[in-house]
């Protein structure tokens, strides 16, 4: 194992800030000042800052119910981390995804590589859920288009949009018939899909006019966050 993945393992470090460990004369091997690229075996004495480090071997996964304002980093360059809302021994444990700064819902982090690889790898094609509320109204016609296919810069984007409110935005007696063009009345949808491009909802609805206010994942492959509080995490 590279010693920067070990030390990575082992403290919960990113690989960079690992490397800069070493460089920076604060890591050991056997009583000797350890180099970057170097490989070790489970048998070696490898220190940090003179405390000995080994390798977390128990696979843990967690659900985060992320709040807004939160960057899944380690490193949040001002702003605060997911990692402020976890104990000290969660810290090892990485993120399978991501969510924006300004995105909350279901976030899973793991240390089970296996995992992470069948919930992102596109071959698998796992589906993530999420309610989206818009700045306003979305058009029948820009509906239709956003489920047929939107084309951005990286690709055709196809969502699947389900209306989450019913009753009082529903149509008024007298609207008349419906157009394409038609105003939809709801702002407010379950939207299914699974990809994992970047911002690739608010992208999508961006291109057509719109601008998405709340972005809230609620389900990803078979996990679902239920009623667990917002800030909140439980272990699988």
């Amino acid at each position: 194992m590279r010693i920067n993945q070990y030390i990575a393992t082992a403290t919960g470090l990113s690989r960079r800030a690992a490397d800069k460990a070493i460089n920076g004369g604060r890591v050991t091997v056997n009583g000797r000042l350890a180099s970057t690229g170097q490989q070790i075996d489970l048998s070696d004495d490898v220190r940090l800052d003179n405390r000995s480090i080994t390798p977390v071997t128990k696979i843990q996964t967690i659900i985060l119910n992320k709040p807004t304002g939160y960057v899944c980093s380690r490193n949040g360059q001002g702003s605060q981390t997911i990692y402020d809302l976890l104990p000290g021994e969660l810290h090892n444990l990485k993120p399978v995804g991501r969510l924006d700064k300004d995105s909350s819902g279901l976030l899973l982090l793991t240390n089970d590589g296996k995992l992470a690889h069948q919930l992102t790898h596109p071959s698998f094609a796992k589906e993530k859920v999420y309610e989206v509320t818009l700045s306003k109204p979305l058009r029948l016609d820009d509906k239709a288009k956003i489920e047929t296919g939107v084309q951005l810069e990286d690709g055709l984007s196809v969502l699947r949009l389900r209306s989450k409110e019913q009753g009082a935005r529903s149509r008024p007696k007298n609207f008349g018939t419906l157009t394409p063009y038609s105003i939809s009345l709801i702002s407010t949808y379950e939207v299914r899909m699974a990809e994992g491009r970047n911002r690739q909802i608010r992208r999508t609805f961006a291109a057509l006019g719109y601008k998405v206010t709340e972005l809230h994942r609620i389900q990803f492959g078979p996990y679902s966050l239920d009623e667990l509080p917002s800030g909140k995490y439980k272990i699988l």
